[in-house]
């Protein structure tokens, strides 16, 4: 499934999967080195490398500690706070929105990060980052295979399509944020859909569907252009 919906799509990044655990995995060793942002396990993933991480390993990025729930130390906990202070300062984030930015319910423990093709089980979330008419193309399938897409176009922070996602058992777009585009080198002209990995045979199994009608259309709108 998941090659399928690399080739389909025509997709230069792997779609990833991320999936919690209260314990660590016996069969799966813990990310090498500590990244700067939680997103970079993202990409760390998307080049091929299964891994799990555990709280401390999320310490550097205090957004994300935030959305996946992660209890921080006292340091770190000052720094969320200095850095949602700075985004006030600044004028991109008021105050008033932090209680409103989706946040994992239950505490952060162990996060298993690997391409899709190489998950191990159904894993809680699937991550696919590509152009517009690439996640026009994936949104459409989950459309048609019956999967919730009310959460729509998300903004910052990256990171909370993941407990959006979850929360609402439903799939959600992420426009991405200017942190998760420096962390990840993700292009200017990405952006990401997510949806709960449970759904992935159902949305594999609509987009051959989706992307021949729109190849289709294409022709037909194309059609209808020259003649009108």
């Amino acid at each position: 499934m998941a090659q399928q919906l690399q080739q389909l799509l025509g997709l230069d990044t792997t779609p990833i999967a991320v999936t919690f655990h209260d314990t660590p995995p016996e069969d799966i060793s813990r990310v090498e080195n500590v990244e700067a942002s939680g997103c970079t396990y993202w990409k760390r993933a998307s080049e091929g490398k299964t891994f799990y991480t555990e709280a401390s390993d999320h310490y550097n990025c205090p957004i994300g500690c935030y959305t996946h729930n992660v209890e921080l130390p006292d340091a770190q906990m000052e720094e969320l706070e200095n850095t949602l202070g700075l985004m006030g300062e600044l004028g991109y984030i008021s105050m008033d929105e932090v209680p409103g930015i989706p946040r994992r319910e239950i505490s952060f423990k162990n996060a298993v990060y690997a391409p899709l093709a190489d998950m191990q089980g159904t894993p809680d979330i699937v991550i696919v980052s590509g152009t517009p008419k690439q996640m026009m193309l994936l949104t459409e399938a989950a459309t048609a295979a019956g999967i919730n897409t009310e959460n729509g176009v998300m903004g910052r922070p990256t990171c909370a399509v993941v407990p959006a996602v979850i929360q609402s058992d439903g799939a959600a777009s992420s426009l991405g944020c200017i942190g998760n585009r420096v962390y990840t080198a993700l292009s200017d002209d990405d952006f990401y859909f997510a949806f709960p990995g449970k759904h992935v045979d159902a949305i594999v199994e609509k987009l051959e569907t989706i992307v021949n009608a729109n190849r289709a259309l294409e022709e037909y709108h194309q059609q209808r252009q020259a003649e009108i």
